[in-house]
């Protein structure tokens, strides 16, 4: 890269990330050059050193593309030393392409389902509203893990962190069995509340009742995988998600059309080849976890219930899941607001939130490389560290989810268009996409600002947040816009992309105080 160019990167805020990624890893491959951990760095716009050697600067793009192969290869790295740019990407990259996985989960089944009909594509929209709830458990014990064993890894005391890992797991375990039970029996009644049409109770009860069943490997995929991430190890995580999602692209469409020798299900095919793929993602996952040369690495000795570790991550997977809970379940409101509106207006709206979700996954793995930073760090007793790597991640946030925003805003119909030929739905769904993407740019710091409390364990403050913004101000403010003041589902949209950029101020300013930094976990 030329001097010119690395010049502009600096100056161009939208682009600044890179050059600070291209500059930590170029330095932290160069002992002789490398700053100490807690060095002064340079902002954009700062005036350049004019007497650093031109190789330098040609460097930069071989520092950075050796440090994304090291990330992929999931070379063990100490992450509460060296170059915070470095360690970030090392962390995000593996995490980002780990949550894309999951967003091609997320829009798989939609994709060919939506060759069935707006029936079948309102049943896949409804059960993943259901389903909030489960995904709500397990980012809660998720979040438990990740914080426990981060922190233990922080304090470089593997043997604790293993036995966190163990207790984690067995609470995932009993949760997810519970829930897959009741959601078997219950599924057609659940479905009706939630307002679905005759039409749709035929065809998509059988699909509501493999989805909730298949409970287990989610939440158990969910919570290994934080195990991982906790541990620094975010390659594992990354390969068990490619691995699940690789089996359910091949799978869907043989069960949903009856590809070859395959019996055409319909809908209920993508429940069998989603399910069947994250089961087998959440069993290589466990495999992978007794390897001794895993980063937390569980033995026979690992295997027994610790009572006192089980209450410190209840302790915070509690507040953690009513976190989440809170936060996946106001979809739920949002659903029953745009359900009044017929399947149609239904089946739009699930096109468009899955495009969006596609987007923000891969924007909460590179908030979860914040959690792990923040973690570790506290466990070194390095605060000021912690804090750095929060705002640098919520700047390279800013640049991916920006970018993916305006993409989003200009590509809307042709994107909707991979997914339905239908102009109401098309149309609805174009709206959504478009108007919830205008709120990306807040949204972008507001999840790391969430993750790094959740790193730190205080799970709290983010429960608050998500009570107060998407409880008490969006379903209302969605309600208030679609019904007396008549916008329909253009004033559920408007109410999303306010509440993220709400979220984001105020996450920002309770951040700013600094009491995250006194957890104990």
């Amino acid at each position: 890269m030329s001097t010119t160019s690395y010049e502009i990167l600096e100056h161009v805020p939208a682009l600044a990330p890179t050059t600070y990624i291209m500059a930590d890893a170029r330095l932290a491959e160069r002992p002789d050059r490398a700053p100490p951990p807690d060095a002064p760095r340079s902002e954009p716009g700062a005036p350049r050193d004019e007497s650093s050697p031109p190789a330098e600067q040609h460097d930069a793009d071989s520092g950075f593309w050796t440090a994304v192969r090291d990330a992929l290869r999931g070379v063990e790295h100490d992450y509460t030393r060296g170059a915070i740019g470095r360690s970030i990407l090392l962390l995000a990259v593996p995490m980002v392409l780990e949550m894309a996985m999951e967003s091609v989960f997320a829009v798989t089944d939609v994709f060919f389902v939506g060759r069935l009909g707006a029936d079948a594509v309102a049943t896949v929209g409804l059960t993943e509203s259901l389903l909030t709830v489960v995904y709500a458990l397990a980012m809660g014990l998720a979040i438990g893990a990740t914080a426990v064993v981060a922190r233990r890894v922080g304090e470089k005391d593997p043997e604790r962190a293993a036995e966190s890992a163990v207790q984690a797991i067995a609470l995932a375990l009993v949760v997810s069995l519970a829930l897959g039970i009741s959601g078997v029996l219950l599924a057609p009644r659940l479905l009706a509340l939630m307002g679905a049409s005759p039409g749709v109770l035929a065809m998509g009860t059988t699909y509501a009742r493999v989805m909730l069943g298949g409970e287990v490997s989610i939440i158990t995929l969910f919570v290994v995988n934080a195990v991982f991430r906790g541990a620094g190890d975010a390659a594992i995580a990354m390969r068990v998600l490619w691995l699940a999602n690789a089996i359910n692209i091949v799978l869907g469409p043989c069960l949903v059309f009856g590809v070859g020798p395959f019996p055409r299900l319909g809908v209920t095919g993508a429940a069998i080849a989603t399910t069947i793929g994250r089961s087998t993602g959440a069993l290589f996952a466990l495999w992978r976890l007794t390897r001794p040369n895993s980063r937390v690495s569980v033995a026979r000795r690992h295997v027994r219930l610790d009572r006192a570790v089980i209450a410190q991550i209840v302790r915070v997977a509690g507040s953690g899941t009513l976190q989440s809970l809170i936060g996946t379940a106001s979809w739920i409101g949002l659903v029953r607001i745009v359900a009044g509106f017929g399947s149609l207006a239904l089946a739009g709206y699930t096109i468009g939130i899955r495009i969006v979700i596609f987007a923000l996954l891969p924007s909460w793995g590179l908030s979860n490389a914040a959690a792990t930073m923040v973690g570790q760090a506290l466990g070194a007793k390095d605060p000021r560290r912690a804090e750095s790597a929060v705002w640098r991640t919520g700047l390279y946030n800013l640049a991916f989810l920006g970018t993916v925003g305006v993409l989003f805003v200009v590509a809307a119909p042709w994107l909707v268009s991979l997914f339905t030929h239908d102009t109401t739905v098309a149309a609805n769904a174009a709206s959504c996409l478009r108007i919830v993407a205008s709120g990306f740019v807040f949204y972008a710091y507001g999840m790391v600002l969430v993750a790094a409390f959740n790193g730190a364990g205080d799970t709290r403050t983010p429960t608050l947040l998500n009570l107060a913004i998407f409880w008490a101000f969006e379903i209302p403010l969605a309600w208030v816009l679609a019904k007396p003041l008549g916008m329909g589902t253009t004033g559920v949209f408007l109410s999303i992309a306010v509440a993220f950029s709400l979220m984001a101020v105020v996450a920002a300013l309770l951040f700013r105080r600094g009491t995250w930094k006194t957890k104990m976990v």
